[in-house]
């Protein structure tokens, strides 16, 4: 018996199917797993990373979580991905799922111990790996929400400034969005491509969906893996987003994943610190409070039509 067919998992997830709101209250034809009010991050800033598969989130994420430390914050990253991979630059392992030791316990949360799913990163960064379910089982929001409640219930979050999810993929479906019931600001990492940046468009309608119920609202977009912003600026332009960094295409970046460190753990040249100056810059200006945008995305066939070269 695997953990998504154990019956305290069974449970709780038809649980989770009952506390769904009424359709469409999260947008025309939508069906969501509705947040707790208790389970409720009332103490940090928090912030929901997303952006297509494979686009560079979780780097994004580790050094952002870096950069806030470095500013002298007190810092805890989730990553919600079933890869579990968030958060290797900055524990220099992979750590096991709260999913993971849940089931060591059978599911019986009041034996574990803060230390058993919380570890420490580069720099004082707290780290957790939510975890996910395989692919076509289980849900995302149901994890996401276990590990918010582990944290709160261990009070873990009274001693946290930042708080920074980092999801998987472009999966905005209600389990995979539930991060954005929790955060302040959404952030979105696209490439200056046409497929990463007609996901970014899909993922700004899914934030304009949670921010009629919830307070998260679309902070902008950090440029990532490219040499130039201009077809990132025209779409931004378009329906009112913002860049609010450009981590250009780099060796350097490649090369700390391959030594398992964050960017601030690299050797000291003109091309790092450039880096490293963008990501304390963006920290700089997240925390000291970032608008909030009411961007508004296109029809997919628009987007078609808009991105490109004549």
């Amino acid at each position: 018996m695997n953990i998504y067919t154990h019956p305290r998992t069974a449970e709780l997830n038809a649980r989770a199917t009952k506390a769904r709101v009424e359709q469409g209250e999260d947008g025309e034809g939508s069906v969501q797993v509705h947040l707790d009010p208790t389970m409720e991050i009332d103490s940090a800033k928090v912030f929901a990373v997303y952006g297509k598969g494979g686009i560079g989130k979780s780097t994004t994420s580790s050094n952002l979580s870096a950069a806030f430390s470095k500013l002298g914050r007190r810092v805890l990253q989730i990553g919600c991905d079933p890869k579990h991979d968030s958060t290797f630059t900055l524990t220099k392992s992979l750590i096991p799922t709260v999913i993971d030791i849940l089931e060591e316990v059978d599911f019986h949360a009041e034996e574990l111990r803060a230390e058993d799913f919380v570890f420490d990163g580069y720099n004082g960064v707290q780290c957790v790996e939510a975890g996910g379910p395989p692919a076509g089982t289980g849900c995302g929001g149901y994890v996401v929400g276990q590990t918010v409640k582990l944290l709160k219930e261990h009070h873990l979050l009274e001693d946290t400034d930042v708080v920074l999810f980092d999801v998987l993929g472009d999966v905005v479906c209600g389990g995979f969005a539930s991060p954005l019931q929790h955060a302040e600001r959404a952030l979105i990492v696209a490439a200056n491509d046409f497929d990463s940046i007609f996901a970014m468009n899909r993922i700004v309608a899914a934030i304009r969906a949670k921010a009629k119920n919830y307070d998260v609202r679309i902070g902008g977009v950090i440029a990532n893996r490219s040499r130039d912003t201009d077809q990132i600026d025209r779409f931004n332009d378009a329906i009112g987003l913002r860049r609010l960094a450009h981590i250009a295409d780099s060796d350097a970046v490649r090369r700390s994943r391959l030594k398992k460190c964050t960017m601030f753990e690299m050797e000291d040249s003109p091309e790092v610190k450039a880096i490293q100056d963008e990501y304390l810059q963006l920290a700089e200006y997240l925390w000291s409070g970032s608008d909030e945008l009411d961007a508004v995305p296109m029809k997919d066939r628009e987007i078609f039509d808009f991105l490109g070269f004549e």
